[in-house]
């Protein structure tokens, strides 16, 4: 299956908790880092996830923020720092790719957000991802 979703990140379960109806599951993605994921629990049970199993994190670029710093007293579980590679701005919008130990992510953020930011090939951003706007996939 070929799927328009650009950031696939590859990791293993190493938490599953189930809830009423949702549940969150922890990763560690191939380049070290931690990735929460909360998903419902019919498709945890579905996937049959459990420590150990190797999945691939999906999330579209829509729902990657990028900030210039971590960021303290904030909802939003996922925060991985890495390094700007690539920036296309447009009229309106960008496209950032940000290199991250194991992989890369791309975000697509306003161009404003990239001009108040002061983005640039190289510059040290966090990629900032809601546990929730994380998908997964095995095998």
């Amino acid at each position: 299956m070929t799927l328009s979703i650009r950031n696939q990140l590859p990791g293993t379960v190493t938490e599953v908790h189930s809830g009423e109806a949702m549940a969150t599951v922890r990763l560690r993605l191939d380049g070290g880092q931690e990735l929460m994921a909360a998903i419902t629990k019919e498709s945890a049970e579905e996937l049959s996830l459990a420590p150990g199993t190797p999945v691939r994190a999906l999330v579209k670029s829509t729902e990657v923020s990028l900030a210039t710093q971590r960021v303290q007293g904030l909802s939003i579980r996922n925060q991985l720092p890495g390094a700007v590679t690539r920036l296309t701005t447009g009229t309106v919008m960008a496209t950032v790719k940000v290199t991250v130990d194991g992989g890369e992510l791309t975000a697509a953020i306003t161009k404003d957000a990239v001009a108040d930011l002061g983005l640039f090939v190289g510059s040290d951003v966090i990629a900032l991802i809601k546990a929730t706007e994380v998908s997964l996939a095995t095998a």
